[in-house]
C-alpha cells in the first residue's frame, strides 16, 4: 500500500500522538518512618473507566513493608493491603470525582524511609494491547489504528464528562446566584423595614414627649 507524502506525515503524527498517550510513567512517593507516615495521590476519573496500577517499595535501608489503601470519591474501599512490599489493584470506577492512593509505613520499628513506584494507568493506558493483538491476529499499521480508535474514543468521552460537569458547576452557580439575589432582596426589605419601624418608635416617642 503506497501512502501520499501528506498522509504519510498525518499517519507519522498519528502513531506518536498514540505513544505518548499510552506512555505510562510511575510516580514516587518518599514514605518517612516518622512525621506524617502516609503519602496520597489523587486523580480525577469519571464513571466506567477501567484503572490498574501496580506498586513496589524500594528501599536501602533494609526491607520496608507498606500499607496501601485506595478509596473512592464518597470514601468507598476499593483496595487495601497491609504488611507488603508491592502490590497492584484493578477495578472499574463506578462514581465520578477524585480517587485517592495513600501508602504509609507499617510498624514503628522500622528506621528511615522508603520509596514507593506507583505505576498507575487508566482508560485505554490500562488496556492489554497485547491480548487484543494476539485475539483479533492482528499487528502493525492495524494495531495502532485500534489504539488510535480506542483514544478517540476515550477523548470523547472524556470531553463529554467534561460538559456535563460544566453543566452542573453552570447549574449550582445559577443557583447560587438566584439565591443570593432573593437574599439580597430580603436583606434590603428587613433594613426598609427597619428603619420604618425606628421613624415611627421615634415619631411617637417625640409626640409623647410634645417636642414635636
Amino acid at each position: 500500500m503506497k501512502l501520499r507524502d501528506g498522509s504519510g506525515i498525518t499517519l507519522l503524527l498519528l502513531l506518536c500522538l498514540t505513544n505518548l498517550s499510552l506512555k505510562s510513567e510511575a510516580v514516587w512517593l518518599t514514605i518517612p518512618s516518622s512525621g506524617t507516615k502516609s503519602k496520597c495521590v489523587s486523580e480525577e476519573i469519571q464513571t466506567h473507566v477501567v484503572v490498574l496500577a501496580d506498586y513496589y517499595v524500594v528501599s536501602d535501608e533494609g526491607q520496608h513493608t507498606i500499607t496501601a489503601k485506595v478509596t473512592s470519591p464518597y470514601g468507598n474501599e476499593l483496595h487495601h493491603n497491609q504488611n507488603v512490599t508491592q502490590g497492584q489493584f484493578a477495578f472499574t470506577s463506578t462514581e465520578s470525582g477524585n480517587y485517592v492512593a495513600c501508602f504509609s509505613m507499617d510498624g514503628t520499628q522500622q528506621e528511615g524511609s522508603a520509596s514507593v513506584s506507583l505505576d498507575w494507568k487508566t482508560g485505554i493506558s490500562a488496556k492489554d494491547w497485547d491480548s487484543v493483538a494476539k485475539k483479533e491476529k492482528i499487528e502493525g499499521v492495524e494495531l495502532e489504528v485500534r489504539k488510535l480508535e480506542g483514544i478517540v474514543d476515550a477523548i470523547h468521552q472524556y470531553l463529554i464528562y467534561l460538559k456535563d460537569k460544566e453543566a452542573t458547576m453552570r447549574e449550582v452557580s445559577e443557583r447560587t446566584n438566584a439565591r443570593v439575589a432573593w437574599f439580597s432582596i430580603m436583606s434590603l426589605g428587613l433594613c426598609i423595614l427597619v428603619s420604618a419601624l425606628q421613624i415611627w418608635y421615634l415619631q411617637s416617642y417625640f409626640r409623647k414627649k410634645k417636642l414635636i
